[in-house]
């Protein structure tokens, strides 16, 4: 009767052994999958951007590819040509445009902006300022809550003019002032992504 009784609780015990034991595996497989950025932190990435010739474009893919963003253009519905760019032109469109403030050159709509957290958004400076088509997309959407990291390409000037035109124009937006990124290396955008 003991060794029955001896060979039970044996028995008994592999038993209790072996279920503990696929349970810590269960746990330890669930553990080691690790969630991706965007479910660790409950967030997604835009990067929005206007570009006239396509600096700003490459500008763009680069912070895409470094967050893993989701790429979007500003597109006006009349695209700017070379003669419409022409900034020793006073009539050109974009002289017109750069004396007339408050004027709003119609764009492409069809963004949802709702599933992003954080927002790139992207332009050339023109006379120290953004073009106008990045206020047009400023004012087609809801961006309140959002962070929106602005940058852009330039010949010579610097970002912070132009940066703070549009935190004059949209002080409740929440804008953080970013860089210029002017032929930049992968290495550079991924380096200044992780900084922020």
């Amino acid at each position: 009767m003991k060794k029955m009784l001896m060979m039970a609780a044996v028995s008994a015990g592999l038993v209790l052994s072996a279920c503990s034991g696929n349970k810590e595996s269960e746990k330890t497989a669930a553990d080691s999958v690790a969630p991706t950025s965007t479910e660790a932190d409950g967030t997604k990435v835009l990067v929005a951007y206007y570009s006239a010739t396509g600096t700003t474009a490459k500008a763009a893919e680069e912070i895409a590819k470094a967050t893993g963003g989701t790429l979007y253009e500003i597109e006006p519905e009349q695209k700017y040509s070379d003669e419409d760019l022409d900034y020793e032109n006073d009539n050109s469109r974009s002289s017109v445009e750069n004396k007339n403030p408050d004027m709003r050159p119609a764009i492409k709509k069809g963004l949802d902006v709702a599933p992003y957290q954080t927002i790139y958004l992207g332009f050339p400076v023109w006379w120290d300022k953004a073009p106008l088509v990045v206020n047009t997309f400023l004012d087609s959407y809801d961006f309140t809550g959002k962070n929106i990291v602005v940058f852009a390409t330039a010949h010579s000037s610097g970002l912070t003019p132009s940066f703070e035109a549009l935190k004059a124009t949209y002080p409740s937006l929440d804008l953080t002032e970013g860089k210029i990124l002017n032929n930049t290396s992968e290495e550079s955008f991924h380096e200044w992504v992780k900084g922020l």
